[in-house]
């Protein structure tokens, strides 16, 4: 089965079901990481070297044996009356699997578009309410510019991280490369935090995430730039992503600020404190229209990469 029908595979059976709505496999992890958070990090939270020595054994604690599982899975072979078919092969079973649970296509994009239902809805507490579900800074005094900036932020951002990274992973790596940059990107998002509780014991999950995410973020960011205004993207990633925060969402911020002709960054609250930002593009204030400007760059984005790996397929066969 080649790599590049799996993906497309994955790629319908995300936007035909999306996520599960009662229970999905990265909250089951995410409980478990909790767990093994509070018990290990609280006793050696004054001692920066264990810390850093215990958050590295956690990450791989939780991540290596599902990871490895994964790998176990692949081997196995079905029944032999399965053996004749190319889709009821566990190997690709397993992906199919592993890669439609890692990907979040339409669960980004409606997440995107109810905010943008809200605010041509003129329901500004409705829209408040819709994007602080899905980003970390404090919306509830977000006038509409900011509201417009949080929501296309999080699209090109998680664009990279929760579609076009598993992919590239899985490309490089099959499912268990899937789940190994799935389950870093949870942790980092859980760990990751410059804070007193989780700068030591969050190091190695913020530094595998940096490796992990750095060839897809320049890679997702060269997409944004051929599927958009490419000059502006390519001026934007040279001169703004180096002042953005991390080696990565910078490149992605920058590039995609500039293929939409649009500002972003700027000030933004966080946990009651107001945090100024790099302005990122072009000096445009975004539109509330810009939100799906910004869904649909992530679109023809992906359509890039699913001809670019079946070209790889038809070559190397």
């Amino acid at each position: 089965m080649s790599v590049s029908l799996i993906i497309i595979t994955a790629l319908l059976l995300d936007l035909i079901f999306g996520e599960p709505r009662r229970w999905h496999p990265l909250v089951g992890f995410g409980n478990f990481a909790s767990w093994i958070e509070k018990r290990l990090n609280s006793t050696f939270i004054q001692n920066h070297f264990l810390s850093y020595l215990i958050g590295l054994v956690a990450w791989v604690s939780v991540v290596m044996p599902l990871v490895s599982l994964t790998w176990f899975l692949e081997q196995l072979t079905l029944p032999e009356p399965f053996l004749n078919s190319p889709w009821l092969q566990m190997d690709v079973l397993v992906a199919v699997v592993c890669l439609t649970f890692a990907i979040g296509t339409k669960s980004l994009l409606q997440h995107a578009r109810v905010v943008a239902e809200a605010m041509n809805q003129s329901d500004i507490e409705l829209a408040r309410k819709r994007i602080g579900m899905i980003v970390s800074r404090d919306t509830r005094n977000s006038d509409e510019e900011a509201i417009n900036r949080a929501t296309i932020e999080s699209v090109l951002e998680n664009g990279s991280d929760a579609i076009f990274a598993a992919i590239f992973w899985f490309v490089i790596l099959g499912a268990p490369g899937v789940i190994l940059y799935r389950l870093a990107n949870t942790l980092d998002a859980m760990w990751g935090y410059r804070t007193e509780r989780f700068n030591s014991f969050g190091w190695a999950a913020a530094r595998i995430d940096d490796v992990l995410n750095w060839v897809p973020a320049r890679l997702t960011a060269l997409s944004y730039a051929i599927t958009g205004n490419t000059l502006s993207a390519l001026s934007c990633w040279k001169k703004q992503a180096k002042g953005w925060h991390g080696i990565n969402p910078g490149v992605v911020m920058a590039t995609g600020a500039g293929a939409l002709n649009i500002t972003l960054g700027g000030t933004a609250s966080y946990h009651g404190k107001a945090v100024t930002r790099p302005e990122l593009g072009c000096h445009m204030p975004p539109q509330v229209d810009d939100i799906e400007r910004a869904n649909k760059l992530i679109i023809k984005s992906i359509i890039i990469w699913v001809m670019i790996i079946m070209l790889g397929d038809y070559f190397i066969d």
